[in-house]
C-alpha cells in the first residue's frame, strides 16, 4: 500500500489539543477512547523528520487505537524545512511533549511510546534519555514504560552514512556526524532494564531496510517481529493484514519483554499477504 492510500482511511478529529510552545506545530492531539481500558499511548509520526509529513497520516492509527481503549497522544514537532526544525528543536519538542504526557499520566499507569519510521527513532531515543550526559538538557530518568518501534530508523549513524531519505539524517544534524552520539539510539544503549521494547518491521520495506531493525534487536536483546511481504506503511494502517502484529506488540505478553542481563533475542516472523 502507498502513503496516499493511507490518507483515505477513516479518521476522527482529536478530542483535545494541548499546546506546549508558541510554534504552530508545538501541539499534542489527544484521542479519547469510549472507555479507557488499555495503556496510554504516545504516537510519534515519521516522514524522515521532514516538514511535508505531519501527524495527519497517523490519525487512522490513532483512531483505531482509541477504539481499542487507549488514550492516544499524538505530538507534532518542528521538522526539517521549518524554523527550529532538526537539531536541536525537533528533540526539544519531542522531549517536552513526552515529559508533559508523563506528568499528566503520573499515578495513572505507565506510558507506551509508539513510533513509526523517523518516529520510531524518536521513540527509542526517548527511552534512552537517561544515557545522555548529565550536562544535556534532554537527560532524564526513563518516563517511558514501553516502546513499540515500527520500521524504525534505529541506527541514525547508518542512516547518515548511507543517505537514507535523500540525506535526511545528515540534514537532521546539520551535517555534524559527531552529534549522532547524543541522538542515535543504537549508540546510547543499553536500555533501562524496566523498559519493554518491541520492534516490528516489514521484510519488503523499501524506505527503511529491515536489516536495521535486525541489528538493533541483536544489540539491544529485544524482540523483533518481521512481517513477511509487508512494506513501510502497512504497519500504521489499521486495515492492513499487518495490523494484528502491531497490536500484539503493544501488549506486554504479545510482542516484547522487559530486558534483563540474561535476556536473549526473541524473533518472530509473521506471514503477511498483500492486500
Amino acid at each position: 500500500m502507498s502513503f496516499h492510500e493511507l490518507l483515505t482511511r477513516p479518521v476522527r478529529a482529536p478530542d483535545r489539543v494541548i499546546r506546549f510552545g508558541p510554534h504552530p506545530d508545538q501541539v499534542i492531539d489527544v484521542h479519547l477512547p469510549p472507555r479507557e481500558t488499555a495503556p496510554a499511548v504516545v504516537l510519534l509520526h515519521g516522514g524522515f523528520w521532514l516538514s511535508q509529513y505531519d501527524r495527519s497520516h497517523t490519525r487512522p492509527m490513532a483512531t483505531a487505537l482509541a477504539d481499542l481503549g487507549h488514550r492516544v497522544y499524538v505530538p507534532e514537532y518542528r521538522r526539517l524545512g521549518q524554523e527550529g526544525g532538526g537539531y536541536p528543536g525537533t528533540f526539544d519538542d519531542v522531549a517536552t511533549a513526552i515529559d508533559l504526557v508523563a506528568a499528566e499520566r503520573r499515578g495513572r499507569g505507565g506510558v507506551t511510546v509508539v513510533g513509526h519510521s523517523a518516529g520510531g527513532h524518536l521513540a527509542l531515543w526517548s527511552a534512552l534519555r537517561h544515557r545522555l550526559p548529565a550536562s544535556c538538557p534532554w537527560r532524564g530518568e526513563p518516563a517511558v514504560e514501553a516502546v513499540v518501534a515500527l520500521a524504525a530508523l534505529s541506527d541514525l549513524g547508518a542512516a547518515f552514512t548511507s543517505g537514507l531519505g535523500g540525506g535526511a539524517a545528515a540534514r537532521l544534524v546539520h551535517g555534524r556526524a559527531e552529534l549522532t552520539g547524543l541522538l542515535d539510539p543504537v549508540r546510547l544503549l543499553p536500555l533501562a532494564p524496566t523498559t519493554r521494547v518491541a520492534l516490528v518491521h516489514g521484510t519488503r520495506d523499501r524506505l527503511v531496510p529491515v536489516e536495521m531493525s535486525r541489528r538493533f534487536a541483536a544489540r539491544a536483546a529485544v524482540a523483533l517481529t518481521e512481517i513477511e511481504d509487508a512494506g513501510h506503511f502497512a504497519l500504521i494502517d489499521p486495515l492492513s493484514a499487518a495490523w494484528p502484529a502491531v497490536i500484539r506488540a503493544l501488549t506486554p505478553s504479545g510482542g516484547g519483554r522487559k530486558r534483563s542481563p540474561a535476556c536473549t533475542l526473541l524473533a518472530a516472523r509473521t506471514p503477511f499477504s498483500r492486500a
